[in-house]
């Protein structure tokens, strides 16, 4: 069983690796996606589905507001709607430019599986203490830093991004590492029933989990082979998760990109028919 599905399904935009579809159509084929994930998905398990807008004439459509509908039929509970913000991307001329993108966090139950201590972030103010009461003197902050809300500001994968590939929508392995290390433990699954380039698969290797995923664009499966692999080698580079957002005015606090090592596996096995699917396993 899944202890986590992660993923980001396609926005229904007509990119390379997808048809565009009417949207009631995409809406069910979205819902038998989820219902299958919710199939797997361990008791103490959630499911993490980050979208972003369809746009039809113009107008958006927010893909989360409408997939909702769908989790709720399936009783799950919805524990955060986080807010993914990013200083780059299209610039519109008759709206404001979009920055942002959402993460629905559901969880099958009420026992869930939630680590905070592994994904605090530094305090803002480290040395702030309390000024009267029974703690007068003492440090006001948790000592591990704070809980990083549900606003996130983390760069998309752009030209220049260290992890850049050929696809056009890649998620930053930072992000999917957070949810990783927040909702399961070392040794559990993590799905991604839209695996793309991998970037699932990595983050959740890097922490000693298992990964799981489905896709059908063999480039993709191709470039999640290979990513893998150079993370066998040691030679893949990620943005690594305690690297602030870049600061024109000081350069020199920027951490450098991390090389991820991960530890020898068995070769990753495609099972089915190659030509249309393919299933990235790694125990």
């Amino acid at each position: 069983m899944a202890k986590l599905v992660v993923t980001s399904p396609p926005y229904n935009l007509g990119k390379p690796y997808e048809t565009r579809l009417d949207l009631d159509e995409y809406l069910a084929q979205q819902r038998r996606v989820i219902t299958e994930c919710v199939r797997v998905l361990h008791d103490r398990g959630s499911i993490c589905w980050q979208v972003g807008n369809f746009v039809e004439n113009g107008e958006i459509i927010p893909l989360d507001v409408i997939l909702y509908p769908i989790f709720a039929a399936l009783h799950l509970h919805l524990r955060n709607r986080i807010v993914w913000h990013f200083g780059h991307g299209l610039h519109a001329s008759k709206r404001f430019s979009g920055r942002y993108e959402v993460i629905l966090w559901f969880t099958k139950g009420h026992d869930y599986t939630f680590n905070l201590d592994a994904v605090r972030v530094p305090q803002k103010y480290p040395q702030k203490k309390y000024f009267k009461g029974p703690k007068k003197g003492q440090l006001s902050g948790h000592p591990l830093g704070k809980n990083p809300s549900d606003v996130w500001e983390i760069p998309n994968v752009k030209a220049n991004h260290v992890e850049k590939t050929s696809h056009p929508c890649q998620f930053p392995v930072e992000l999917v590492e957070r949810l990783v290390l927040a909702m399961t433990e070392e040794g559990d699954w993590v799905l991604d029933p839209f695996i793309g380039v991998g970037t699932t698969a990595i983050a959740a290797l890097m922490h000693g989990r298992r990964a799981i995923g489905a896709e059908i664009v063999p480039e993709y499966v191709r470039i999640a082979r290979e990513r893998i692999e150079m993370a066998e080698r040691g030679t893949l580079r990620v943005r690594p998760m305690a690297r602030s957002v870049y600061d024109p005015d000081a350069p020199g606090e920027s951490l450098p990109p991390q090389v991820v090592r991960l530890g020898p596996a068995p070769s990753l096995s495609l099972p089915g028919d190659t030509r249309n699917s393919a299933t990235l396993l790694r125990p």
